[in-house]
């Protein structure tokens, strides 16, 4: 254990291994002394997951139940009504993760919230990596990941962030969607990055809430929780105590969000610096989906007249053909649809005559009016009213940032030739 003449004022040991954000008076060897110590706790730490206490520490009296204290120890967190309960402190964060979940996911709220970066102005957080169980994860790219602490450690935490589920179809564990349920009571911020937002779902967190996920799972995640408001379009939806990021590289703009909640824009913005990515991305994942089938509806029997919905985007037709088609009432053509899609037929219909200006915009260099022509839209103004509501920006400004160029437009000619010779 750290030495009591020298305690640990500033997260004294790193979740994630490290020794950097350990904070002590300057004394050589002493110095050494405690981050031996730190490194020991953690290599020490009983398979069974103890407790920690207030500096990080493992300990076995640790009062979980969370209670209030109206005399001070409830803070009230930025950006949120209720105050956190008992021994929970916002800026303690705790980062759940899980056994054959994406790497990249997981390590993004640990590489943003587990380096000190004080001197580019960005505060301190405390950070705690925690598991369900002890021993290794291993993640899909083979590498094993170690978690020090148990679920117990989410009682400790402002912020608890998901960042990664391995299976879209699979329940967490109970043990799992307990401790999340009970941080939220008490609460902390619950945060699901990418997949995340189905361990959210799964305990009832996101119910009649908005949420957003990766493009890819949106279908699913509002197939399996019908209470959810999906919104696919989104890079990272805020709903104050509870919030979704978009796929993959989305966990960034979400975790940025966070500085900026907690510590103001220009922390931030130093933050966004240092990690090489704009503050602010402009528009959301909708620019970056596309019109393949997701698997699940190609086995459905709608998948027919979706299939023809999608190569007959130029003819103008409405949702009352649609369901002529599918040879149901519109009521139930309704009903079937927003369960195989999560979407509402129209609002469907929009995104997808948008995506298909998107692959124009990308893939050839025709008018905008064209391009309205041959998506189904009325004019050029109405294709550049819904594609900027849907992505956030304009046609020309997405077209300019997505266009691709063959070798004739970008002077590889000659390296092409020699390729190919």
């Amino acid at each position: 254990m750290v030495d009591a003449d020298h305690p640990a004022e500033s997260g004294a040991i790193d979740a994630t291994g490290t020794t950097g954000a350990i904070d002590v008076d300057p004394g050589g060897d002493e110095d050494a002394a405690v981050i031996v110590a730190a490194s020991t706790v953690l290599s020490e730490a009983p398979p069974e997951h103890d407790s920690v206490d207030d500096e990080g520490e493992y300990a076995d009296d640790i009062d979980l139940d969370g209670e209030y204290d109206p005399d001070g120890e409830g803070v009230l967190a930025p950006g949120r009504e209720r105050p956190l309960l008992g021994r929970r402190r916002p800026d303690t964060i705790a980062v759940l993760l899980f056994a054959n979940s994406p790497i990249l996911e997981s390590s993004i709220p640990i590489s943003v919230f587990g380096v000190d970066r004080r001197d580019a102005g960005v505060p301190n957080y405390r950070l705690l990596v925690c598991a369900a169980e002890p021993g290794p994860l291993r993640t899909t790219g083979g590498v094993e990941l170690i978690a020090p602490y148990g679920l117990d450690a989410l009682a400790r935490a402002g912020t608890v962030i998901v960042p990664a589920w391995h299976s879209p179809s699979r329940m967490p564990p109970p043990p799992v969607l307990e401790a999340l349920r009970r941080a939220h009571r008490e609460g902390a911020r619950i945060v699901g990055l990418c997949g995340g937002a189905f361990v959210l779902a799964a305990a009832g967190l996101l119910d009649d809430r908005p949420a957003t996920t990766h493009w890819m799972y949106a279908p699913a995640l509002a197939k399996r929780y019908p209470k959810v408001r999906v919104d696919p379009r989104e890079l990272y939806v805020d709903d104050g105590d509870i919030l979704t990021s978009a796929g993959t590289a989305a966990g960034i703009d979400l975790c940025l969000h966070l500085v900026r909640l907690d510590h103001g824009p220009d922390a931030a913005n130093a933050l966004a610096r240092r990690l090489v990515v704009p503050a602010h991305r402009i528009g959301g994942q909708a620019q970056y989906m596309d019109l393949t089938l997701p698997e699940e509806i190609s086995g459905d029997p709608l998948a027919t007249v979706i299939s023809w919905a999608l190569e007959n985007l130029a003819d103008r037709f409405d949702i009352e053909q649609l369901a002529t088609r599918a040879y149901m009432s519109r009521r139930t053509f309704d009903r079937r649809f927003r369960t195989l899609t999560g979407s509402a037929p129209l609002q469907w219909l929009l995104t997808q005559r948008v995506l298909q200006a998107q692959r124009l915009l990308e893939t050839t260099d025709l008018q905008v009016e064209e391009i309205a022509r041959r998506c189904g839209f009325r004019s050029p103004v109405a294709l550049r009213g819904h594609f900027r509501k849907q992505l956030g920006v304009p046609p020309a400004s997405y077209r300019e940032t997505f266009r691709t160029r063959g070798p004739e437009e970008t002077g590889d000619e000659e390296v092409c030739a020699r390729a190919v010779g």
